[in-house]
Formats: structure tokens, sequence, C-alpha cells
């Protein structure tokens, strides 16, 4: 009887590791095309990659760590690496922070769902539109830079600007001085005399409404007048020099009246007809003289994609498409919040700041640190922002390691032994964010 017994057990024993091995290789046949997928995709290009990295450019000669010594050697990778450090430190922290403000502000709107719906749409929006669109916003000229036009825009609100930027004197008509100003009369006056400064270079789109035909103020004992006009007739006829028929006054410009060796004497600014007149002078010699702030070249605005900017500007529009994303995850989490909790602060005497730093930013404190560590990784292998909206001489001032990469390996470089050393470095910059990642959506989850 008990050797029966056992004999029974011993086969249901036997059965069920039969059907452990057939739910085992069951499992491996629905397996193996994710793996040899994943085999493809992944792990042979992170092998071949490593095995490139370690032979020079022509893939004929190998050179060992020669490749990642190189990195720490090259000025341009080297900024490419701090680029990539200023990327990581700045923008994954600047995007959890406004998603979990934006998040908080959310839930006391009225119209929360359409709002976060607003903020999101950036991320239906490729790298490469969302490149396109701020590289067209930041553009140095204000008529086609939207942020520029802003800019000028608000500047120009506070500040005048030069009135007539392009004008310069003609040539042989008694005006010293260089196109940009400032310009004098060659000879002095003195008191009861007056002056014709003509000047050429004012586009017809460029003159006043105000403008009206040129006139000489008319001479008075004790003061100097003159006349500051287009010395140009339609059509061009007329003598240049001499104030003709159906030229213009130039209005708005200082004048200056000088003397004893540079003391400003007196300052008029020309009338619409551009007549101007100083008055109460005292006897002597002067000289007129149209300082450099008439002809100041317009405020042109900020250079967004300069040396110094370029970076930043390109963050901007990276937080632009990804602060929806932070949002969205911040307030589910935030929604996740117990909100007996949240009340019974309320109930004791708690303000909502210290509600929101004792209590929600704790508990949620996991949400935000997945958050984080997921922008961290992202920002680790951008590409597309950065090689779109930075121009050409200054994109070596942009960089980051995934374009720095691909410069060197197919973007003129033709180094792909340099160009697989930066991915691996790449590569294992990524993994320790990418492992502590997983690790906490496995806790989490358990």
């Amino acid at each position: 009887m008990a050797d029966t017994l056992t004999a029974a057990r011993g086969d249901i024993a036997d059965g069920r590791r039969r059907a452990q091995r057939r739910k085992r290789r069951l499992a491996v046949v629905f397996v193996l095309p994710a793996l040899l997928l994943l085999g493809a995709l992944v792990v042979y290009p992170v092998l071949f990659s490593f095995g490139r990295s370690l032979f020079d450019a022509d893939g004929t000669r190998f050179v060992g760590a020669g490749n990642y010594a190189a990195i720490v050697q090259d000025p341009a990778t080297l900024k490419a690496i701090r680029n990539s450090a200023l990327w990581v430190v700045v923008a994954p922290t600047l995007l959890t922070g406004l998603g979990l403000m934006l998040a908080v502000l959310t839930e006391k709107v009225r119209w929360a769902t359409a709002f976060k719906l607003v903020l999101f749409l950036p991320m239906a929006v490729s790298f490469l539109a969302a490149g396109i669109i701020f590289r067209l916003a930041y553009e140095q000229d204000p008529d086609r830079g939207v942020l520029n036009a802003a800019v000028v825009g608000i500047h120009d609100s506070f500040e005048d600007s030069a009135a007539f930027p392009t004008a310069r004197a003609r040539e042989g008509q008694g005006l010293t001085g260089s196109a940009g100003g400032p310009y004098s009369t060659e000879r002095t006056l003195r008191p009861g005399s007056s002056v014709s400064l003509g000047f050429i270079g004012v586009a017809p789109g460029s003159m006043p409404a105000a403008a009206k035909a040129a006139a000489t103020a008319a001479p008075v004992a004790d003061a100097i007048g003159g006349v500051v006009y287009l010395d140009f007739a339609p059509g061009g006829a007329g003598t240049p020099g001499k104030v003709d028929p159906g030229e213009n006054g130039l209005p708005g410009m200082t004048v200056e009246a000088v003397r004893d060796g540079g003391r400003v004497a007196a300052t008029a600014v020309t009338a619409d007809d551009g007549s101007f007149r100083f008055t109460g002078l005292a006897d002597g010699d002067y000289t007129v003289r149209l300082p450099a702030a008439n002809f100041d070249a317009p405020y042109q605005g900020v250079n967004w994609l300069g040396p110094a900017l370029v970076t930043p500007a390109i963050i901007g529009a990276y937080l632009w498409v990804w602060t929806g994303f932070a949002m969205v995850l911040i307030g589910a989490g935030l929604a996740a919040i117990p909100r007996d909790a949240l009340e019974a602060a309320r109930m004791d005497g708690a303000s909502e700041s210290q509600i929101f730093r004792k209590i929600t930013v704790p508990l949620l404190a996991p949400v935000l640190t997945v958050v984080f560590v997921t922008l961290v990784i992202n920002v680790m292998k951008v590409f597309d922002l950065v090689y779109i909206i930075a121009p050409g001489p200054v994109q070596e001032e942009a960089n980051v390691l995934a374009t720095r990469m691909w410069l060197v390996s197919f973007g003129g470089g033709n180094d792909q032994g340099l160009g697989s050393a930066l991915s691996v470095v790449l590569l294992l910059l990524v993994v320790p964010a990418m492992v502590f990642n997983i690790r906490r959506f496995r806790r989490s989850g358990s």
C-alpha cells in the first residue's frame, strides 16, 4: 500500500514537472520573437557600437581606449558634455516645478480639463515641428521673430528710437562726419545767420507722415536758424545743397549749437518742415551739430540664438513641449492624495502654503521622483530641438552629447570610432537613471 502511494505521488510530481516544462516551452515560443527583435534592435547595436568604439575612424586599426581618451581632450566634446550637464540640472528641475505648480492650480480653476488639454497639446507636436516653430519665433529680425517683435514693441514704448537711422549727409555740402553721425558744419556761424543741412539715404516709406515741405527758419538778430531736409527731389530733379520744391524737411531731429571747443550752448528739435532756431545766443562763433543719437540703428531686440543665449532658448522650447506631460502625471498623483488629510489640516488651522509644503509635496514625492528621473533620461537624449533651432555658426555652442555624436559620426566628422565611443558614454549615463526608474515602478506596483 505504501509503495503504491509513493508511486502515485511520484507520477503526480512527474506530471507537474512535465506540465511546467510545457508551460516554459510555450512561454519561450511566445517570447522568442520579442527576444529576437530586442536582440536585433538593441543588444546587437550596443555590442557593435562598443566594438566599433575600439577602432579608428576608418575601422581598420585597433586603438583600444584611444577614442575614450579623445573625448576628454576634444574642446567641442567637453563643451557638449557641459551643455548636457546644464540640461540635466535645469530642464527636469524646471519642468517638475512647473508641472507641480500647474497641477495644483488647475484643481482650483473652473475649466480644469480644457486648461490641461491646452497645456498638453504641444506633446502632440513632433520635435521637428516644435524646432521649426521656435526657430522662427527666435528670429533676430522683429518683422519675422514674434519674441523680438514683442521685445522691440515694449522697448519702443518706453524709449524713442532714432529719427532717421539710415540718413547720411550729402558729400560736399558743408557737413563733416561719417555714416552714423555725429555731423557738424564745416564753417562756423554767428547769430543772425542761417544754414541748410541736406541729407540723403532716407527711403520714401521711412519719412514720417507729419513731414512737410522743407522751409528754412527766418534769421533773427540773436538767433541761428536753419533747416534739416531730405536733399532729394522726386524724379531726381533739383540742385544738391539747395532746398528745392518737393523736398521735405526731416522732423524730430535734435540739433545743437556748439562753441568753445565742444560746449553745447543751445539745443533745438526740428519742426515738421525741418526748420529749427537757436534763440538767445550770445555773440560769437558757433558750430551746428547733429548728434549721433539721430542716426542710431533701431533696437533689434534680443539675440536669442547667439552664443550666450542659444542653450537657454532651446531649453525654453523643450519646456513648452514637456510641461503638459509633467503636469498631467503630477495631477494624477495629486488626485490620489487622500482628501481627508487635507481637510483635517485645514480644520486644524493650517494655511494653504503650509498644506502644500508639509502635506501635498511629501505625499507626491514618489510621483515627483518618477517624473524627474523620466525627464532626466529624456534630456540626456535630446537631439532634434538642438539640431534644428541652433544656427550653423553657433551649433557648437549649443551641442549636447547626442548632437555631438551625430555630427562626429555622420554630420561631416566621418569618425565613427569617436562617435561610437560617445554613444557608449551616453548609454552608460542613461542606464543608471533607467534602472532607478524601473525599481521605483516595481516598488510602487508591489
